[in-house]
């Protein structure tokens, strides 16, 4: 499985960092920590054959996607494991999937994950996963106490292998 996200500017980075730490030590599940997951926010999951293809695509993508703003507003859950913070999603966040998708839906051996498609995609920033129901219930406790709506700053997308997570190709947005 491949993910094309987005990442974000050193102060967005440093608050989401602090949630993702506070969950980790509220509920005793480290995974983003010990996995070294970086704050991001992935725009589509792929599956491909032949991870070439996918990054000579993605590469297309240098110097045709803007940096912007997004709204931070809401912690959630994917249950049964995952703890999130959501943007909302608004005409910048629509046209980079839109333009992911265009450049990498056509790629033979290339699949877009049906959760991760235009229209069929629920921005997120995962903060938690793995977490257990127990964790799952501290961590939300957390959020509720520290999670305060932000506006954060997208300044650059990457292309990434998971399960661990690692950089394949990543580079700034244009300002």
């Amino acid at each position: 499985m491949y993910l094309i996200s987005v990442y974000f500017d050193e102060n967005t980075n440093k608050t989401i960092q602090n949630l993702i730490n506070r969950v980790a030590k509220a509920s005793g599940n480290t995974y983003m920590i010990d996995n070294k997951v970086p704050p991001h926010m992935t725009i589509t999951a792929i599956q491909a054959k032949e991870p070439e293809k996918l990054i000579t695509c993605f590469e297309s993508l240098k110097g045709n996607i803007i940096s912007g703003k997004i709204n931070i507003v809401s912690p959630g859950q994917l249950l049964p494991y995952v703890m999130y913070i959501a943007p909302v999603l608004n005409e910048y966040l629509d046209k980079i999937s839109k333009e992911i998708a265009s450049v990498t839906e056509n790629v033979s051996g290339v699949k877009l994950s049906k959760y991760y498609r235009p229209y069929s995609w629920l921005p997120h920033i995962t903060i938690g996963k793995t977490l257990s129901h127990d964790e799952m219930i501290k961590a939300f406790q957390i959020m509720h106490q520290y999670f305060v709506p932000f506006e954060a700053s997208v300044t650059e997308i990457g292309l990434a292998r998971t399960n661990p997570h690692e950089d394949i190709v990543r580079f700034d947005l244009l300002s």
